[in-house]
């Protein structure tokens, strides 16, 4: 790999101010009649094609590149709470093991805590090898021991890839691990796939999900990536169980004692919810989503919601489904009000059965839909909801 420096050759500086305004960054400042530029240059360049006398120069510098040939296997953080998987391990040891399956490699599992002995077991019919840190000392998550662990497991077995869920817990791990091991993060992925070199190709929403971002890192390993939960296939269970491998939990540093736990109180989570009905700016007001939240509760689901409506502060961004809010595949999906942007549909195309309600018989989501129902939604929910309520208790 290279690394970049600029520099000012002062016997060659005149003062000329050029590059200052050539500058789009407002970087550069004439000090003492020399050119001084600001540690945080783009090195974009534009100063050393402007500056007429060559004063300005980029150096690289070659730092030693990564050997990608002692890199092998997928390795798939196996996050767990009080004992139990969480839901997106499944779905990254599915497209982990169609990633080593292409690379020919094979698919381990990490995982961390106390007295999980069943759980490695189980996780071993879905991968390779499983890598178990068992101590009374990873009761709970803590960033510090986990971020050791993982990497000094990272920097032992070499793996070509690691996936972490997109979760709060996969969000505040990765990055950390990522700038252990010095390679690079692609966050919140929605598709990974292999190129003709072999390169992980990482796809993640860009500028607030207009464009899909195509991101690699041929240059060094491992290649990096947490995933957004429901977009993978789950795994499939294996009759032949994969190798356990205890490990001694070793870390040095551990900044934070837990005092004391406190469970927040429950709610419908949207994510897993198996009936969805979401409101947009159809609604026209935030008091709309009464009808919505009763439309729900006589389905028995949860209450989802467009971005435009969650900008405004109709409801809050928990209920956000979309590139930029919560993936969803429920068993059924109601869209009230929602037009159907490119953002929001990439939210929910999954979910099994659609039913779009919209006065616009235009509107995007009925291509979409299964099911839809063009007309006024506070005249046609109030309607579905009595027959629910009628049908119910016949």
């Amino acid at each position: 790999m290279e690394k970049k420096n600029i520099k000012v050759i002062k016997e060659k500086c005149t003062g000329c101010s050029i590059c200052v305004d050539a500058c789009p960054f407002t970087y550069i400042r004439i000090i003492n009649n020399i050119a001084a530029i600001s540690d945080d240059c783009r090195l974009c360049g534009i100063c050393v094609s402007t500056c007429p006398e060559g004063a300005i120069v980029i150096s690289k510098k070659e730092t030693g590149k990564v050997d990608i040939s002692k890199y092998s296997g997928v390795l798939v953080f196996g996050e767990q709470k009080d004992g139990r998987i969480a839901p997106v391990v499944y779905e990254l040891l599915g497209k982990g093991r169609e990633l080593a399956r292409e690379l020919n490699e094979d698919l381990f599992c990490v995982l961390l805590g106390n007295n999980l002995k069943e759980q490695a077991t189980e996780m071993g019919f879905y991968c390779d090898k499983v890598y178990l840190y068992d101590s009374p000392e990873l009761t709970s998550f803590r960033i510090d021991p986990y971020t050791s662990i993982i990497s000094n497991l990272a920097k032992k077995i070499k793996p070509s890839i690691i996936l972490l869920g997109a979760t709060p817990m996969g969000r505040s791990l990765a990055p950390r691990v990522a700038a252990r091991l010095k390679t690079g993060l692609t966050a919140d992925c929605t598709s990974l796939d292999i190129d003709a070199e072999g390169n992980l190709v990482q796809t993640r929403p860009a500028f607030g999900g207009n464009v899909m971002a195509r991101i690699i890192c041929p240059e060094s390993r491992p290649q990096m990536a947490t995933v957004r939960y429901k977009i993978m296939r789950k795994a499939e269970k294996s009759s032949n169980p994969g190798l356990i491998v205890n490990r001694l939990c070793e870390f040095k540093i551990d900044r934070v004692k837990i005092l004391e736990s406190v469970k927040m109180k429950e709610g419908t989570n949207i994510v897993d919810a198996d009936v969805i009905v979401s409101g947009g700016k159809g609604l026209g007001r935030p008091e709309g989503f009464k009808l919505i939240k009763e439309l729900a509760d006589v389905l028995g689901g949860a209450v989802g919601a467009s971005r435009a409506v969650v900008d405004e502060g109709w409801i809050s961004h928990l209920h956000q489904i979309g590139l930029s809010g919560r993936t969803v595949r429920p068993k059924l999906y109601v869209a009230c009000g929602i037009s159907g942007a490119v953002q929001h549909l990439a939210g929910m195309k999954t979910s099994d059965t659609i039913v779009a309600i919209n006065k616009d018989s235009n509107a995007p989501i009925f291509s979409l839909a299964h099911y839809g129902i063009v007309g006024d939604l506070y005249e046609v929910i109030p309607k579905v909801i009595e027959e629910i309520r009628a049908y119910g208790s016949s």
